[in-house]
């Protein structure tokens, strides 16, 4: 999975069009999830969702549905935060059997790199 990037949606757009029409060819990390600032990807970061990240990287949940027990947060709710989290590349779920998935944390830290001078973007780098 490609790793998120801090963007701006115009950006995205200039890039998509340039790709499409073959000025450029598609970026190596095509198909990652973007965020529009280095705030929108730090709300993912509640407290309740760093507790959540604390919880997998400690108690090494086996799936989630053991996630659910341990957390005592409602299966559909918790279903909606790993899907946020995955898709940040603060998680991943790893198949365990034939259909049952475990979340594990995929970082250690989170470096934001900004440009006090540049309207271009910062840039974000999760370190495992």
């Amino acid at each position: 999975m490609a790793k998120p990037k801090v963007q701006r949606f115009g950006d995205v757009i200039a890039e998509m069009k340039s790709v499409a029409r073959g000025e450029r060819p598609a970026p190596r990390d095509a198909g990652g999830v973007s965020y529009e600032t280095v705030d929108a990807y730090t709300r993912l970061l509640t407290s309740d969702n760093r507790a959540l990240l604390r919880l997998i990287r400690d108690k090494r949940p086996q799936s989630v549905a053991d996630l659910v027990r341990l957390s005592g947060r409602a299966q559909p709710n918790l279903t909606r935060t790993l899907k946020k989290l995955s898709d940040a590349g603060l998680i991943g779920l790893v198949k365990r059997g034939k259909i049952t998935k475990a979340p594990v944390v995929k970082v250690r830290a989170i470096r934001v790199e900004i440009d006090p001078f540049s309207m271009r973007g910062d840039k974000l780098r999760l370190s495992n």
